[in-house]
């Protein structure tokens, strides 16, 4: 959990986030914990519309988190190319870039 304390995550402009993998190949190390900071009680606390979605297979897929942002954009990621710490970077930029547009987007009318 060490990678959650670099990285404030703030839920407000997702939807949801759906993970899956399989827990028996080598390589949901990261996918898992990604899975974890996103599932704990301070991150769901900022924002409780948003589904977190896990789903356990046992047919050696590729562990996938996909995540459904509220203006119908997507952001999907292969945990077994990636480390937890860069899930979470690239999650929380697209996150804050998500929330500039809305102020902007805000600041017009």
């Amino acid at each position: 959990m060490a990678a959650s304390g670099k990285v404030t995550v703030v839920l407000k402009a997702v939807k949801n986030i759906t993970v899956q993998f399989c827990p028996f190949e080598s390589n949901v190390g990261s996918t898992r914990m990604f899975l974890s900071v996103m599932s704990s009680h301070k991150v769901r606390a900022t924002n409780l519309n948003c589904e977190v979605i896990s789903t356990v297979k046992h047919d050696r897929t590729e562990p996938v988190v996909e995540i459904t942002y509220l203006d119908g954009d997507k952001l999907m990621m292969k945990g077994a190319k990636l480390n937890c710490s860069e899930m979470l970077s690239s999650f929380q930029s697209m996150c804050a870039a998500k929330e500039l547009q809305a102020k902007l987007a805000a600041a017009k009318k």
